[in-house]
C-alpha cells in the first residue's frame, strides 16, 4: 500500500508541474552579512525566542570561513561582499574590491558562466543594484566595484572617496566595459533587482547599458505587474534606481541612536546618569510600496528559467538589505529583509519539492556589525551608570519583549563589516557535496561538481 501511494503522489506532481530526470539546478541564495547573529535576529522577530526559521528546518548546516587577500597577497581578516562573492563565484582569494578577478587582477570565469557554456540557463535576482557587488560577481568581471556604469568606470567620487576608476577594463581599451555594460551583453537569460540609473548613464556619445541590452533583444522590466506574465528570451527587471526600498523601517523612520549622558557622566564615567533610546517598532516602510517582493522575483525567475528547459540552472539570489541597513544602523530594515530572504527560501523550497534533482544553499558573504546584547545591562547593580559607547535600537518584538541591537564598529555614519565565519545551510541535496566546515570557496567547487562541470 505504501508504494501504490508514493506513485500516485509522484504522478500528481508531475502533472501539475513536469519533472525531467537528467535536469539539475543549483539555488545559491546570499543574505549579505547574514551571519548568526542577524539570523538570531531574525527568529527572535519572526518566530520568536522558541521558534524555527524556514532556514533552521533545513537538514544541513554548517560554517564557512571567510577568506580575504591584500595587494601584497597577505591574508586580512575581514571582507567585502566584492571579494567574497568573488571567491563563491570564482572559487578565488581575491582582493577587496575585485568582482570577478583574482588577486593578479584576471578576470576568472564563474560558476554561472561555466554553467551557461555548457547549455544551463542561468538567472541573477537581488534587493540592491543588479550592478552591486555580489549580483555582478556572478556575470562581470572589473577591477573596483564602483565601475558600475560608463561613467564611473572612468572615475570619480564613490562613498565619499575618489578613485580612479577601471581604465584596464574600458571597452575602448580592450576591457569588457563597465558592470552595466557586460550584464547587458551578458548570458544570462533572467536578471532582476535595481540599478536602472546604472543602465541610463551614459558617457559622451557611447550608447548606455540599456541601449545595448535592447540591441540584443533584451526584454527590459521596470514595473512590478509585468512579473506576472512570461516573457521569452533573456530578460532583464530594473524595478528602482539603486538599491530597491526594503520592507520595514523603525517607528518614524527611526534607526539605532546613542544613549544620553548627563553632564556629570562627561565629567566622570562613574558618576551622573543615562537616558535610554525610546523603544522602536517595526513598521511597513512607505516607500517599498511599488516594489517587487523578493519572493516575486524568485517566482518570477524560476518559471522562466525552468520553462522549456531540459538540462537546468544556475540560480543566484541575494537579500542585499540586511548588510545595507546594517551600515545604516537599522535593525528594522535588516529584519524586514530576513523577512523577504525567508519568504523567497519557501518559493524555492516548494521548486525542489517537485524538482528533486535542486541543491538550495543559503548563506552570507561576510558578517556585520550588529550585536544582540542585554536589555538591560547585565550590570544592573553597580552603583554606577552602565551603557554601550556604540548606537542601540531597542526593538520592541511580537512578543512583547525588547532586543536591543547595538552598532559600535566606528564613529563615523556607516558601520563596518566583522570577520567572523558565516553559516551555510542546505537542503538534503547539499549533504552530497558539502561539509559541516568549508571555506567560500569550497562552496564554488561544490556548485561546480553538483551541475557537473
Amino acid at each position: 500500500m505504501r508504494k501504490i501511494v508514493t506513485v500516485a503522489v509522484t504522478l500528481t506532481a508531475m502533472a501539475t508541474q513536469p519533472v525531467i530526470a537528467d535536469e539539475r539546478a543549483v539555488i545559491l541564495i546570499i543574505g549579505d552579512g547574514f551571519d548568526d547573529t542577524h539570523v538570531t535576529m531574525g527568529r527572535n522577530y519572526l518566530k520568536g525566542h522558541a521558534g524555527q526559521l524556514l532556514l533552521d528546518q533545513m537538514p544541513f548546516r554548517g560554517a564557512v570561513q571567510v577568506e580575504t587577500v591584500d595587494s601584497e597577497g597577505t591574508p586580512i581578516y575581514v571582507a567585502d561582499s566584492a571579494n567574497t562573492a568573488t571567491t563563491l563565484s570564482t572559487g578565488a582569494i581575491t582582493q577587496i574590491a575585485r568582482i570577478g578577478k583574482n588577486a593578479a587582477d584576471e578576470p576568472v570565469k564563474t560558476v554561472l558562466e561555466s554553467a551557461a557554456a555548457n547549455g544551463y540557463k542561468t538567472g541573477i535576482v537581488s534587493t540592491a543594484s543588479v550592478t552591486d557587488a555580489s549580483p555582478a560577481a556572478f556575470a562581470a568581471h572589473v577591477t573596483i566595484r564602483a565601475c558600475e556604469n560608463p561613467v564611473t568606470i572612468r572615475g570619480g567620487e564613490k562613498y565619499g572617496v575618489m578613485f580612479d576608476g577601471c581604465p584596464e577594463d574600458l571597452r575602448e581599451n580592450g576591457g569588457m566595459g563597465s558592470i552595466s555594460e557586460q550584464l547587458a551583453l551578458a548570458d544570462v537569460d533572467v536578471i532582476l533587482g535595481g540599478g536602472m540609473e546604472h543602465f541610463v548613464a551614459q558617457y559622451e556619445s557611447y550608447p548606455t547599458a540599456l541601449a545595448l541590452a535592447k540591441e540584443q533583444g533584451v526584454t527590459v522590466l521596470t514595473e512590478r505587474d509585468a512579473l506576472k506574465q512570461q516573457h521569452s528570451g533573456r530578460v532583464i527587471g530594473l524595478f528602482s534606481e539603486d538599491t530597491m526600498p526594503v520592507a520595514w523601517r523603525g517607528t518614524d523612520g527611526r534607526i539605532a541612536e546613542s544613549i544620553e549622558r548627563s553632564w556629570l557622566n562627561y565629567i566622570h564615567q562613574m558618576i551622573g546618569s543615562i537616558t535610554q533610546p525610546e523603544v522602536i517598532e517595526c513598521e511597513a516602510n512607505p516607500t517599498f510600496t511599488e516594489m517587487p517582493t523578493m519572493e516575486t522575483m524568485t517566482r518570477y525567475a524560476l518559471d522562466h528559467l525552468s520553462r522549456d528547459n531540459d538540462k537546468g540552472f544556475f540560480l543566484t539570489i541575494e537579500s542585499a538589505s540586511i548588510d545595507k541597513k546594517a551600515h545604516e544602523r537599522d535593525a528594522c530594515g535588516s529584519i524586514g529583509e530576513i523577512k523577504q530572504l525567508e519568504e523567497a527560501l519557501a518559493v524555492v523550497m516548494d521548486y525542489a519539492t517537485e524538482n528533486p534533482n535542486t541543491l538550495i544553499l543559503v548563506t552570507a558573504d561576510h558578517s556585520q556589525a550588529a550585536q544582540i546584547v542585554p536589555d538591560p545591562t547585565l550590570y544592573t547593580s553597580l552603583p554606577i551608570p552602565v551603557f554601550s559607547p556604540g548606537k542601540v535600537s531597542r526593538v520592541v518584538t511580537p512578543e512583547g519583549s525588547v532586543m536591543r541591537i547595538n552598532y559600535a564598529t566606528n564613529n563615523i555614519r556607516s558601520e563596518e563589516h566583522t570577520g567572523a565565519n558565516v553559516p551555510l545551510f542546505a537542503n538534503i541535496e547539499g549533504k552530497s557535496v558539502l561539509s559541516p566546515f568549508m571555506r567560500q570557496r569550497d562552496i564554488y567547487d561544490a556548485m561546480m561538481r553538483y551541475l557537473e562541470l
